[in-house]
């Protein structure tokens, strides 16, 4: 599975220039479902291609714009190893596909930019968190979200201590094995034995070594990902990982045991059980500021996207809601500031609620896609500004 950061995100708001198409859908991951989902990409297509032709482009040029995702209709491999949803974007210079741990409603968009607001909820405040799970064998990295969970191709990361500190010395077996009654700092020791490795009284420089090489490779992959961050590991570990740690949003409490006897689901579930207090805490704590601001009027809240979708896009919103399902059409022209708001679908329009949270996001600010009913103000859009 691929991770959708917002180093991502900043590549996909640029990227497109003319005709963007956005397509989202379910997928399933298993069972004769799976054979439903070409099906439904081959639909949502040809509504993309009827939209294209509407919009003025040439029958040839919406084919070969639209033909990376027909290819994909033959791909059974691919169709083996979906996730919960799949998100495609396609303009003549771009094909990007992302299968992610959320089940989207079906939706073709086609406008001068893409459509992100789908994604909002996984990149949102609440959205997401990883679970790092290490040991000698092997290291996984899950992103969950509420309702789901999925494992990250780790790529270049190191994903065993005997992988990390091979290039150290070819020659060096390193292998280990907790010690009965030795500790360090209170807790089980591990024994390093092989050729040429340290003896018993230094396993932990091994170890912090590993999970340096391990954190580079994190921090390499996750980029400014602010999701919250849990790992699960031996007791022995997990304070050693600390040290080496360098991403900003490492959840204090962790998960002590082997990771190795524990499924993705059942280390989704206990991970749940730790970042869902922090997720409602954080929402609860915005929403009651936004009602303090808006209240006191002042002007640092507002429900107004005329205001709101030139603020976002000048950085200065710090906390977005958004409804999630809702969308309203118009144009913002950044030269003159202005907000034009359209009553129906234009082709050269876009929709200025996944405008306004994208431009949040790209700021550094913090979006909270909702359903409508949760939305802190009566409207679609709520924000508090920076200043």
């Amino acid at each position: 599975m691929s991770i959708l950061s917002r180093a991502e995100l900043r590549r996909l708001t640029k990227e497109c220039e003319k005709w963007c198409v956005s397509i989202f859908m379910p997928t399933h991951r298993a069972g004769r479902e799976i054979q439903q989902d070409p099906i439904r990409l081959k639909n949502l297509l040809g509504e993309a291609e009827e939209r294209l032709l509407a919009g003025g482009l040439r029958a040839p040029e919406a084919q070969e714009l639209l033909e990376p995702g027909e290819k994909l209709l033959v791909d059974s491999l691919f169709w083996q190893r979906q996730s919960d949803g799949l998100a495609i974007f396609l303009s003549s210079e771009v094909f990007r596909r992302y299968r992610l741990p959320f089940d989207f409603q079906e939706l073709a968009v086609v406008a001068d930019r893409f459509h992100i607001k789908p994604l909002l909820p996984l990149l949102s405040g609440d959205g997401r968190f990883y679970v790092l799970a290490i040991s000698q064998n092997e290291v996984r990295l899950l992103q969950g979200t509420r309702y789901s969970v999925s494992e990250v191709d780790l790529e270049d990361v190191p994903q065993s201590l005997a992988e990390a500190l091979r290039w150290d010395d070819p020659e060096k077996q390193l292998q280990w094995h907790t010690q009965t009654g030795a500790k360090i700092d209170g807790r089980r020791a591990a024994i390093f034995h092989g050729h040429g490795v340290a003896s018993a009284d230094d396993p932990k420089n091994y170890v912090l070594r590993y999970f340096h090489r391990l954190d580079e490779g994190l921090n390499q992959l996750l980029g400014d990902e602010r999701a919250p961050l849990v790992l699960a590991g031996v007791d022995y570990l997990l304070p050693i990982y600390g040290e080496a740690n360098t991403y900003l949003h490492l959840v204090d409490e962790g998960l002590v045991g082997n990771p190795e006897e524990l499924s993705a689901k059942e280390l989704h579930k206990q991970a749940w059980t730790i970042v869902h207090p922090l997720f409602l805490a954080a929402q609860k704590e915005a929403a009651a500021r936004y009602r303090q601001l808006a209240g006191a009027g002042g002007g640092e809240a507002s429900d107004d996207l005329k205001e709101i979708v030139p603020a976002a896009y000048y950085g200065r919103v710090e906390v977005l809601f958004v409804a999630v399902g809702v969308q309203q059409w118009g144009n913002f022209d950044p030269d003159g500031n202005r907000v034009e708001l359209h009553q129906e679908v234009e082709a050269r329009g876009q929709d200025l609620l996944n405008f306004a949270a994208v431009q949040t996001l790209l700021n550094g600010g913090t979006v909270y896609a909702v359903e409508p009913e949760k939305v802190p103000a009566e409207a679609s859009i709520a924000a508090v500004f920076r200043y």
